[in-house]
């Protein structure tokens, strides 16, 4: 098969269906390595990815990583009917999915800080977000891409446009590729962006501490009893205790707490001992079975602050150059981040299919529509989301929240 260019009308056959080895001299001399080029190999990227390979349009897509091991790749994921499945229908790829759905996590239950159960859902199979490991997830979508279709190692140090809707992207190796269709996948602080806005993500006043228990169940019976079968939320205003249940009868928690990020910053997170104790004291009186889901992790705590860009973040049409996921539309926490990913990428990837003659239409209409789509991440059918910073945040007004969801 042929390798497909853009050149200006749109994509052309040409090469020898390599198109990381293949180039083909434009009118001033400069190689366009690829039709399009994907700069991050996480969710959305790899969906692109994949909804592109599909089509037939040959798609690199380079990654900082230096392995797809190289990083935990988070934890359990709610994959919603209304944005992640529908882009995993886009992609081909809903019977794989299916295959690593953890059955049952989809069980809630929001607990007092005294430990008492005040709200409890089961999981009965039709929730229509099932929970699958975020790692286990990439990695179906990396096995359905041709070999060398991401390009490990590929750390971005720049990316410059260069007329013509062509962008040149350097690498901190300092080789550099040019194409004629570049898509920042590359996360909160994408080198890509800045093609597109000055807008920067801002800390939003709050920060996860990640901690893991594992062998629960034999371990650590207490917790794993107040965790139950699927996830656990127990709720203070600027401050909660969230876990779940993983697989390989393993608890992840969120710590989250509404605090400054020199507060955090006056904390030693590489004394494991010191840390733990620090973060743990913020919750002093709550019951046992919730504080020993800090102080029992078998690993040492994890920071992770929340930034996010600003609400409705947007720009003007760029020639071929456009974003998907957090590096178009970063926002804290909320359940929507990787599901939002994917629908971009599959929508995208729709997009650029549908248009083979006019590329610029095609990221017009991806853009039209993701940007209203990402606006309304900050609410779900018309309820505010849930923020740990809210005088709100308790369990009454969560299970409020809960209910009006539902409704």
């Amino acid at each position: 098969m042929g390798c497909l260019w853009f050149v200006s009308g749109g994509w052309h056959l040409s090469g020898d269906g390599r198109p990381e080895l293949t180039g083909r001299p434009d009118p001033e001399g400069v190689t366009i390595h690829t039709p399009v080029t994907i700069i991050g190999a996480g969710l959305g990227g790899l969906t692109l990815a994949r909804v592109l390979h599909l089509h037939g349009i040959p798609v690199t897509v380079y990654e900082a990583d230096s392995s797809p091991t190289e990083r935990m790749q988070g934890g359990m994921l709610d994959i919603h009917d209304y944005n992640g499945q529908l882009a995993l229908e886009t992609a081909g790829l809903m019977e794989e999915f299916r295959a690593i759905v953890l059955e049952g996590r989809q069980a809630m239950r929001v607990l007092d800080r005294d430990g008492t159960v005040l709200f409890e859902e089961t999981d009965d199979g039709t929730g229509g977000r099932p929970e699958a490991m975020r790692g286990e997830l990439r990695g179906i979508l990396l096995e359905s891409l041709p070999a060398g279709t991401v390009r490990w190692g590929h750390r971005v140090s720049d990316a410059r446009a260069l007329g013509n809707g062509r962008h040149e992207v350097t690498f901190a190796d300092g080789t550099t590729l040019v194409t004629g269709l570049l898509v920042g996948a590359d996360g909160a602080w994408s080198r890509v962006r800045p093609l597109l806005s000055t807008a920067t993500p801002q800390y939003v006043g709050t920060s996860f501490v990640e901690t893991y228990l594992f062998d629960a169940d034999t371990r650590h019976t207490a917790a794993a009893k107040a965790v139950g079968g699927g996830s656990m939320i127990a709720p203070t205003p600027g401050k909660e205790i969230f876990a779940h249940r993983e697989s390989g009868d393993t608890l992840h928690t969120y710590v989250a707490l509404s605090k400054p990020q020199e507060w955090f910053a006056a904390i030693d997170f590489t004394d494991a001992a010191t840390a733990t104790a620090r973060i743990a004291a913020e919750f002093d009186g709550w019951a046992p079975e919730l504080t020993a889901l800090i102080t029992g992790s078998d690993t040492a705590p994890v920071l992770r602050p929340h930034h996010a860009l600003p609400a409705g973040h947007r720009w003007d049409r760029v020639p071929g150059v456009t974003l998907v996921g957090d590096a178009a539309h970063l926002a804290a926490p909320n359940g929507e981040g990787a599901n939002l990913a994917m629908l971009d990428g599959a929508e995208l990837g729709k997009a650029l299919a549908a248009h083979p003659g006019d590329v610029e239409a095609a990221l017009t209409e991806y853009e039209q529509s993701m940007f209203p789509r990402s606006a309304e991440i900050a609410t779900f059918e018309g309820v505010e989301v849930h923020r740990i910073d809210s005088d709100d945040n308790t369990a009454h007004g969560l299970i409020t929240m809960f209910t009006e969801k539902r409704q």
